[in-house]
């Protein structure tokens, strides 16, 4: 049985209230959502008789709105980098805010990591809602989302994603939690073994923005089909580890069949393992080489590489590239995606 609970997390600097929200199962794992970005504020799992919480965060309001490294939150409209901060579709070029020039990442300068959802229960899951107007960061249409969270009895978090428009738009939505197994602040993520079952990543150009070229891991410090330690590609002098501060790169996943979850990665540090599972055609793993130091959860520092993404989405800039998997929602469509973090014990 899954107990939600909820509870006050303060106000944004605007005013507006932000409610957190207590997801925990039997086994003793929880969750705690914020209404403010969606943010996955801490993931607490058994291990060895304790729990640890194995998410970056912060104690309070003030630490979320004063970061730019969207530390747990839901990313959107379009998650990654548009190329060039603008596309063109059906005809017609949308310039966006160039939030990280020259390109616009995650959303724009005010994206969905930013917003106060609506939030509400059904059955054992919390779902949040949010309404993107026309317009906003420069993107064609209104956007309706509903962000799923839900724990299973199996030590598993699932977070859905369901978007419908009334006007043809590009959609790329993921999470952006920093995992780190040993626990939040608790040093360096470079000593995780990391397992990717893909053999071919997007080559970046040197703003950080795909090609074209799908390149083969084969022989460089990408190839994580077998599993190997973080630190041991991070040293390699690889142009595109060179280029991306360490790993930041997209994996291509194997066409998803009918929206089945497919095995994506695993991770495995100081006694945890946690499996990521997903229907996306694509998988940014980054090591937080571009992370501030800063104040965490209960005084906590975080530094560079003290965490690991494992981003599931589409393709980065795939609204500019044809022969790339489609960002394209139409209005009668329905974007739906899913992925699973599940946590096992060594």
């Amino acid at each position: 049985m899954i107990e939600i609970k909820n509870s006050s997390f303060g106000k944004t600097g605007a005013g507006k209230p932000v409610s957190c929200w207590t997801l925990t199962n039997d086994a003793g794992m929880s969750a705690e959502i914020l209404t403010y970005g969606g943010i996955l504020r801490t993931l607490t799992v058994p291990v060895a008789g304790r729990t640890r919480d194995v998410v970056l965060g912060f104690d309070d309001m003030a630490g979320y709105e004063g970061q730019d490294a969207y530390i747990g939150a839901v990313v959107g409209r379009v998650a990654n980098r548009i190329g060039g901060a603008r596309f063109t579709l059906d005809g017609k070029e949308y310039p966006l805010p160039a939030n990280r020039p020259p390109n616009c990442l995650h959303g724009g300068v005010h994206g969905f990591n930013e917003k106060v959802w609506a939030a509400e229960t059904q059955d054992d899951a919390l779902v949040l809602s949010l309404t993107s107007p026309d317009g906003e960061e420069g993107f064609p249409g209104t956007l309706r989302v509903k962000v799923i969270y839900a724990l299973g009895e199996d030590n598993s978090l699932s977070i859905e994603y369901v978007a419908e428009a009334d006007a043809p738009t590009p959609v790329n939505l993921t999470n952006h939690s920093y995992f780190n197994l040993k626990g939040a602040g608790s040093g360096t993520a470079e000593d995780h073994v990391v397992q990717i079952f893909a053999d071919r990543i997007n080559e970046n150009n040197d703003v950080g923005v795909p090609t074209g070229w799908l390149m083969d891991v084969e022989g460089t410090p990408f190839d994580l089909r077998e599993g190997r330690p973080l630190a041991e590609g991070l040293a390699d002098d690889h142009p595109q580890m060179v280029g991306g501060g360490g790993y930041d790169r997209n994996y291509i996943m194997k066409t998803s069949i009918d929206g089945a979850l497919q095995r994506a990665a695993v991770a495995e540090c100081a006694g945890l393992r946690m499996e990521c599972l997903t229907t996306q055609p694509g998988l940014q793993i980054y090591t937080a080489n571009y992370l501030a130091t800063m104040t965490g959860k209960g005084g906590k520092a975080y530094t560079r590489r003290s965490a690991l993404c494992l981003e599931t989405q589409n393709w980065p800039d795939a609204v500019n590239h044809r022969d790339f998997p489609t960002s394209i929602l139409r209005p009668g469509q329905t974007y739906h995606q899913t992925t699973i973090y599940r946590f096992t014990e060594l």
